[in-house]
């Protein structure tokens, strides 16, 4: 269906808010300040339709590389859906990553549709959500706040786990207002770090990589330490880790959402069993 008077441009940053309000009404919950981290990592790759001048669809396609990028936020106001306007915006998002090796967290429902477009079913992510406990773990590790300061050394830890550097953004997300980082050392190198983060509802845990599952154990509490007893916390996590699985069940946490990892391109060989919590759904 053609749409006349659609226009679809990048967002400026101060935009990004209207996304993620949408984001926050369909239920995904975004962080309080998730868009400058998000704004950081590409300036130019977050989407808004507008018809007739009013906001009716958004995008992202973070392009982090000549190689490599990653699309989020496919949104379409509720009044405006059946109308083309979302394969437009879409079709937006995908030019402007070509040549990337695209990856998604789509709704696991709508693999097929996804599919059609060229991406391939890697994983599953799962969000379990529960509620904060100060519980000790019994371990001679002891974790420590990460700073702008350590971002050398946090860069070289991130590596393995995306298939690009990302400094930019790792930066700003570690750094955002309201979020606690931290890391643990083992022989006197990082070995694992995690970030916990304020949302529209309670708390987000990642990401959350670790060296052995004693280690993730010990961010995973830490990191719950620095919000109230029983705030509501969330960890989105590779179904496919199941030490991750444990250490989430072990908390009382239970599966709440699930989402298909998809690539257009090969499915990197990332450390699936250090992953114990995904960055973002949105972004990677």
């Amino acid at each position: 269906m053609k749409n006349t008077g659609l226009v679809i441009r990048p967002m400026q940053k101060h935009e990004l808010g209207l996304m993620m309000d949408w984001a926050a009404e369909e239920g995904w919950n975004p962080g309080l300040h998730d868009g400058d981290c998000y704004f950081s990592a590409d300036p130019k790759g977050f989407l808004l339709a507008l018809l007739d001048g009013e906001p009716v669809a958004t995008l992202s396609g973070v392009r982090y590389s000549d190689e490599f990028g990653f699309l989020g936020f496919y949104i379409v106001k509720p009044e405006y859906r059946g109308r083309g306007l979302g394969m437009q915006i879409w079709k937006a998002g995908m030019d402007y990553l070509a040549g990337c090796n695209i990856a998604l967290d789509g709704v696991v429902a709508q693999q097929s549709n996804y599919a059609r477009s060229g991406f391939r079913f890697a994983w599953n992510n799962v969000r379990y959500a529960g509620q904060a406990r100060h519980a000790q773990c019994e371990s001679a590790a002891a974790s420590f706040p990460l700073s702008v300061t350590d971002l050398a050394e946090l860069l070289d830890y991130d590596k393995p786990f995306f298939p690009v550097a990302r400094p930019e953004f790792l930066a700003s997300w570690i750094d955002q207002p309201g979020a606690t980082a931290l890391g643990v050392r083992k022989q006197g190198r990082l070995a694992g770090y995690g970030v916990i983060r304020p949302c529209r509802e309670g708390f987000k845990i990642g990401p959350l990589y670790a060296d052995s599952p004693q280690l993730a154990e010990v961010l995973f509490n830490d990191l719950q330490q620095t919000v109230p007893v029983g705030a509501q916390i969330y960890l989105d996590l590779p179904d496919t880790n199941l030490e991750a699985v444990g250490l989430a069940q072990a908390a009382g946490m239970e599966p709440v959402f699930e989402t298909a990892r998809m690539y257009t391109g090969d499915t990197p060989e990332l450390p699936l069993d250090r992953l114990y919590g995904v960055t973002s759904f949105e972004i990677g």
